[in-house]
């Protein structure tokens, strides 16, 4: 088998990015050729999505990346971070999609609820409680009646450049409404919450086919490319790009978001595993990503931001390091407090978090950088924890992919914390599982994931971190 060149599409809720990838049997190359912001945008009416301004950039990444390939790409593929919708009506977008960070998304859970209490959905859809899942966002807008089509982001992308809309299964595995045992969309519970049926569209596995850029599209790219299902939950994508090469591994897929879990055959649906938090979503080849969300960098993105505004320029690089030469001696916080939430003035709610719990707070910004990361760290290390216990899967080695493998004193800090080896890299992870799924489409590479990993594991040398003497199981 030859080489086969195609794209990831990879959105993020800070940034986004167009890969271009060489995959082969022996060559897995990925260059970065279009990076872009993606900040969302307040209205009266609440938190939205650019979604315009990221299909603008989709297109000029497709452009720059056929041109770099000198006209050999054959394929893309897009994945985005869950829950998020856009609505269609007659082919056309109703509204603009709103951010899952909006305060006014989650005001469906108690209308959700009086239908389904908590313990049922869990045995329907396996999901742990976020007040923004799609069925509670749903249940919230006043617009779904009016819909034809309901589109999750990566899939709004994927109508834009081909004009088919269907909807991928990884992340239909978020929305809430997908039957965890089947796969399929749970048309009693969608009933019984009054949402229309027809809002819900054909699935799709990764790998399939979704159709070619239509002619607009093609004509901005300047090619005629295949647009390809991958697992296009973002996360679903970077576990396949995890380089996993023991059973007794757990993986943390680490950016705005920190997702800490394990991969495992079937969905773990006990009372203790829902009383957890812990999730059951749908992976690539039919895997079960069972992990729980942990608030991730964006406590350090938004502090960062918050001190930008007030005039310090100062890069995270430097105040990480001022982090490490004035460690924060104190108590860690609990970085799941729903307070974090929305966007604002963390460093100023961290210190609240600290008055209301009777601790003295951090003092300086680097004490309170380090007090994010050993609270980051610590979160993480109890998520491996429960991880091993609710599914019964052992965890002797700790992967730690996406942004936050660039962030040493995370991973050393999450290594102590957890006493077991902290192996980070590689950054890229989600766009390498796109592509290593594409290039199996194409007819490139061959075989499970376990193969596709492989590849993953000789063209990476991840860092190794190992918990340092005295330091293991470190108590909050």
């Amino acid at each position: 088998m030859s080489s086969v060149a195609v794209a990831a599409i990879d959105l993020g809720a800070s940034s986004g990015r167009v890969v271009l990838a060489e995959v082969g049997p022996r060559t897995l190359h990925l260059e970065p050729v279009a990076r872009f912001a993606n900040d969302p945008v307040r209205t009266p009416d609440g938190l939205h999505w650019n979604v315009l301004e990221l299909y603008r950039q989709v297109l000029g990444g497709l452009r720059t990346a056929t041109r770099r390939s000198e006209g050999r790409l054959t394929s893309a593929a897009v994945d985005s971070w869950a829950v998020d919708y856009a609505l269609i009506r007659d082919g056309q977008m109703v509204g603009v999609p709103f951010h899952y960070r909006d305060e006014r998304r989650a005001a469906g859970v108690d209308v959700v609820h009086r239908v389904a209490d908590h313990r049922e959905l869990y045995q329907r859809n396996g999901l742990q409680f976020l007040p923004f899942n799609t069925l509670y966002q749903l249940a919230a807008d006043p617009l779904v009646g009016k819909a034809d089509q309901l589109l999750l982001v990566p899939d709004l992308m994927s109508y834009w450049l081909t004009g088919e809309m269907v909807t991928e299964r990884t992340n239909a595995s978020t929305t809430g409404l997908l039957d965890v045992r089947t796969g399929a969309w749970d048309v009693d519970l969608v009933d019984r919450l009054g949402l229309p049926r027809r809002v819900l569209g054909p699935l799709v596995s990764p790998g399939d086919e979704i159709g070619s850029l239509q002619p607009f599209a093609a004509d901005q790219v300047g090619s005629v490319l295949a647009v390809t299902a991958v697992g296009s939950h973002d996360t679903a994508s970077a576990v396949v790009g995890v380089p996993i090469q023991r059973e007794d591994a757990a993986f943390i897929s680490c950016g705005t978001w920190g997702l800490v879990g394990v991969e495992l055959e079937k969905p773990v649906l006990t009372e203790a595993s829902r009383a957890a938090n812990f999730t059951n979503e749908a992976g690539v080849d039919g895997r079960i990503r069972y992990l729980t969300n942990v608030m991730g960098l964006w406590l350090l993105s938004e502090s960062m931001r918050t001190w930008q505004l007030d005039g310090h320029q100062e890069s995270l690089e430097h105040m990480l390091g001022a982090a490490a030469d004035a460690p924060w001696s104190g108590a860690v916080f609990d970085v799941q407090d729903p307070v974090f939430l929305p966007p604002g003035d963390m460093p100023a709610r961290i210190r609240q978090w600290y008055a209301e719990a009777g601790h003295a707070a951090p003092a300086s910004r680097p004490e309170l950088v380090s007090a994010i990361v050993g609270s980051l760290a610590q979160a993480f290390a109890a998520a491996v924890d429960r991880a091993e216990g609710l599914s019964g899967h052992p965890v002797g080695v700790i992967h730690l992919v996406g942004g936050g493998a660039l962030n040493s004193l995370l991973c050393q800090a999450t290594a102590d914390r957890s006493g077991r080896v902290v192996l980070a890299g590689p950054v890229e992870a989600t766009a390498i599982g796109n592509v290593l799924v594409q290039a199996r489409t194409a007819g490139a590479l061959a075989g499970e994931l376990e193969d596709l990993r492989r590849l993953v594991a000789d063209s990476t040398e991840p860092a190794r971190y190992r918990p340092r003497p005295g330091s293991s199981r470190m108590a909050p």
